[in-house]
């Protein structure tokens, strides 16, 4: 099965995926990748349990070496890249009584050296990092005791707090109910659009996507397809990829 979709070009390429292949110990799980995501977009990343989207991930954040090919980010003068990462979930032992500010503070530990008392002026920009992400209420609570999207909205804040240049988030609604998954979502477009960060969401929800992402990358049976939401989402396309499997 062939599925045909116009050539996205970027005006700006932030992060290039060239000629990319990724997976374990020499054997790939998806190969040649090549693609480019631009600067200030919204993309989703969709797919099956299994089908490499956390090997993506890992592979671009620099936390697991390709098989073969490049990430290539445009940066002024090759400055590395600062990643706001938010996990599916964050397990911290309750032993350790860790409030909502705490958390947040561990995003600007990158920028404090080993010993020093965070300055002043970072914590300030922690406070306004909780303000931003709508868990100022949460900052003197244990972080333990907070709901799942309490919990989320402090990690997020958490990664705003590194003064990203992009925002990656894998499945940050799991378990959280359909109601905190639709007040979630519609805060991080909101902190896109205001930030104009590079944003890279992983989901299954595809009515949350149309919603709120520019683009798509949708890694199924070993493909990896690309092409803008309105595009790749059509119910023709949709019907193509999940014909893959039976055809």
């Amino acid at each position: 099965m062939n599925i045909s979709l116009s050539k996205h070009v970027c005006s700006e390429p932030f992060i290039t995926f060239d000629n990319l292949s990724i997976g374990y110990i020499g054997q790939p799980i998806l190969s040649d990748i090549s693609l480019s995501i631009c600067r200030t977009s919204f993309t989703a990343i969709l797919g099956a349990n299994g089908s490499g989207k956390s090997t993506l991930l890992k592979t671009l954040l620099g936390l697991q070496p390709p098989i073969s090919g490049y990430v290539r980010f445009s940066t002024p003068d090759n400055v590395p890249v600062v990643f706001g990462y938010v996990p599916q979930a964050v397990r911290l032992d309750p032993l350790y009584p860790l409030t909502g500010f705490d958390v947040v503070l561990m995003g600007a530990y990158g920028r404090v050296k080993p010993g020093r008392v965070v300055p002043r002026e970072e914590r300030f920009f922690i406070k306004e990092c909780l303000r931003a992400a709508m868990a100022e209420e949460f900052a003197q609570k244990k972080f333990s005791e907070l709901s799942g999207g309490q919990k989320q909205r402090v990690l997020i804040a958490r990664a705003l707090a590194t003064r990203p240049d992009v925002l990656v988030l894998d499945e940050p609604t799991a378990g959280v109910d359909a109601q905190a998954t639709h007040a979630l979502l519609e805060f991080i477009s909101q902190i896109h659009r205001e930030r104009k960060l590079t944003t890279l969401l992983v989901t299954h929800d595809l009515e949350l996507v149309r919603k709120h992402a520019q683009h798509v990358i949708w890694l199924h049976g070993g493909k990896v397809l690309y092409g803008t939401t309105s595009e790749l989402l059509s119910p023709e396309h949709i019907r193509e990829i999940f014909e893959m499997e039976i055809s």
